[in-house]
């Protein structure tokens, strides 16, 4: 038996909060998967710079994942943590294929955005809930997707 928490968060606020959160962390989780694999097969003449940007991007993805994890073993409940569990719980899909790099970037844009949707929604549960650690971390996650993906269609213009 586990013990009880108790943060000054109801049990059903945390457990609503922890799902949104797994659907953050499965979006981010397929983003960063994408971004990667971007970085790995980006060909032609925008190569180094989309190369390096697409490692910063998959980079900073890498460790928000622990972020959105951790919060949500905070709250008591399991971390999704697999490619089966994240699929469903997302709202991206997967990328086949190798795209040009010109679609790579747009396919990013729309990812960026998914995300900041996603982040968006839990936010009236967690502000309810006083929640202000996973206000904060939700506002620090949109800060960077959002910015990141004013940059990519800065590519795009």
């Amino acid at each position: 038996m586990e013990p009880k928490i108790d943060i000054g968060i109801a049990q059903e606020d945390r457990q609503a909060i922890a799902q949104g959160l797994s659907k953050l962390l499965a979006d981010t989780f397929v983003l960063y998967l994408t971004t990667h694999n971007f970085h790995w097969n980006v060909t032609g003449p925008m190569f180094q710079t989309l190369h390096t940007m697409f490692m910063e991007q998959y980079t900073e993805l890498w460790n928000a994942l622990d972020e959105i994890a951790e919060r949500i073993r905070a709250l008591g409940h399991p971390a999704p943590g697999s490619m089966s569990e994240y699929l469903k719980l997302t709202r991206l899909s997967e990328v086949h294929g190798v795209p040009k790099a010109e679609e790579m970037v747009r396919i990013l844009v729309a990812g960026h955005e998914a995300v900041c949707k996603t982040a968006r929604e839990i936010v009236p549960t967690v502000e309810r809930a006083n929640d202000e650690p996973t206000l904060d971390l939700l506002t620090q996650r949109l800060q960077i997707h959002e910015k990141t993906a004013w940059m990519l269609r800065s590519l795009l213009a």
